[in-house]
């Protein structure tokens, strides 16, 4: 199986070249991510449990998918793709803003990445896959921002810098 590509990135956004996903991580190369944020028509966001086999993170609390956009994919596209692999569903996405952050974890890899923050509205039940995600659930931002002031442990690093820092773009 060939390693998947990460787009590297200036500052700005502009695409600068491809690295091996892996490769950007252990070397703490600024890339571009993407975060999608699923809401339900009661205005609870979507959770999920990374799986526990994953290379970073595992078993953590986090938005309900995010991931890396591949060459020449849109943001919307790649929200939307990834949603369908975790999650077992699709739908409309806007993007709402975007952040650089820098985060080192306990086995050597750092995310270094240039995330685009989307936000999409689904009523259904989830289908999740096992090998990416452990569990799901629904809590408003305002039960998700009292947990990570209560147990900031159980939450991924870039799930507690978006709410610190960009709460006002995903609260609904």
């Amino acid at each position: 199986m060939i390693e998947e590509q990460v787009i590297l990135v200036n500052e700005k956004d502009e695409q600068i070249g491809l690295m091996p996903k892996m490769e950007a991580h252990e070397k703490a190369v600024l890339h571009r991510a993407f975060s999608v944020f699923v809401f339900n028509n009661k205005n609870q966001l979507m959770l999920q449990q990374r799986a526990a086999d994953k290379y970073h993170s595992p078993l953590l609390w986090t938005n309900t998918c995010c991931s890396h956009q591949r060459n020449g994919e849109t943001n919307i596209e790649a929200g939307k793709r990834r949603l369908q692999e975790e999650m077992g569903f699709v739908c409309e996405l806007e993007e709402k803003t975007s952040f650089i952050y820098k985060a080192p974890f306990d086995n050597g890899l750092t995310e270094h990445e240039l995330d685009h923050i989307m936000v999409g509205y689904y009523n259904g039940k989830p289908k999740i896959n096992r090998e990416e995600v452990e569990s799901y659930k629904f809590m408003t931002v305002e039960e998700v921002k009292e947990d990570i002031d209560l147990k900031p442990e159980i939450y991924t690093e870039w799930f507690k810098i978006i709410f610190e820092k960009f709460y006002d773009f995903i609260k609904q």
